[in-house]
């Protein structure tokens, strides 16, 4: 299991309780919010703003809450605040590359909590670019394996102008930072919204932890996940899948 989807699984299980979820719906809030601030209030004619209501679709966020989210964008609506997009690098516990992708209204704030999490459960919080090179700025389409077969996929993902497409669980589509956009819409055409569209760091290799370091790595992840303006963290670690089960039973 690769590093990319290995995280994604587990904050998957992690989100899977209440408290967790509300959380994530709050970031996606916060997403749609910023998105309908920065451009147009219509996903039609702002593809930032279609991502993030793709991505509140596939966590069931309820459309109420999305449509709240909407409203805080616009003048009056209730959200005045001011967000900045920040990224912080560094290495976790075990020598694993962390990038954490923050929107913040106080950068301030932002960078002492991410900085604490870090000296807490052995990391170093390192400047911009210090870990970047480790990962490949990308295009993520996702679909689950149900919806078309992996040759089908295969081929209208290519046809669409994406770089690969790993099919198992789910139909993983990378692209180009700069052919995102439209082969996301393509393959919307053809197959319907996708469980996954974003913008993701993956990493170029894994390394496997040890148990020590990789309980340490689910924690420092955890106390992340769990802070507000902490929008999206990417890793490249690979736990054993014993390990893995250990730690998280």
């Amino acid at each position: 299991m690769a590093g990319h989807s290995q995280f994604k699984n587990i904050m998957h299980r992690k989100g899977a309780q209440d408290a967790k979820r509300a959380r994530a719906f709050n970031k996606i809030a916060r997403e749609i919010t910023v998105a309908a601030k920065t451009g147009q209030p219509d996903p039609a004619a702002n593809p930032r703003l279609r991502a993030a209501i793709t991505a509140a679709r596939s966590q069931n966020m309820p459309r109420d809450r999305i449509d709240r989210a909407l409203k805080a964008a616009q003048p009056g609506g209730g959200d005045d605040h001011i967000y900045e997009e920040v990224r912080y690098e560094g290495f976790g516990p075990g020598g694993i590359a962390l990038i954490v992708e923050a929107l913040t209204p106080n950068r301030n704030r932002t960078a002492a909590n991410v900085r604490s999490a870090f000296t807490k459960y052995g990391g170093n919080l390192g400047e911009t670019g210090s870990v970047a090179f480790m990962f490949n700025r990308c295009g993520i389409v996702a679909y689950p394996a149900a919806v078309a077969s992996a040759d089908a996929m295969f081929e209208a993902a290519l046809e669409a102008g994406a770089d690969n497409v790993e099919s198992g669980e789910v139909h993983e589509i990378t692209t180009t930072v700069d052919g995102f956009a439209a082969v996301r819409d393509a393959l919307e055409q053809k197959f319907g919204a996708p469980a996954e569209a974003r913008l993701a760091w993956k990493p170029l290799n894994t390394i496997a932890p040890d148990e020590d370091a990789a309980a340490s790595l689910l924690k420092l992840l955890d106390v992340l996940d769990d802070d507000d303006d902490v929008q999206q963290v990417s890793a490249n670690f690979d736990i054993a899948q014993d390990v893995l089960e250990r730690l998280t039973a």
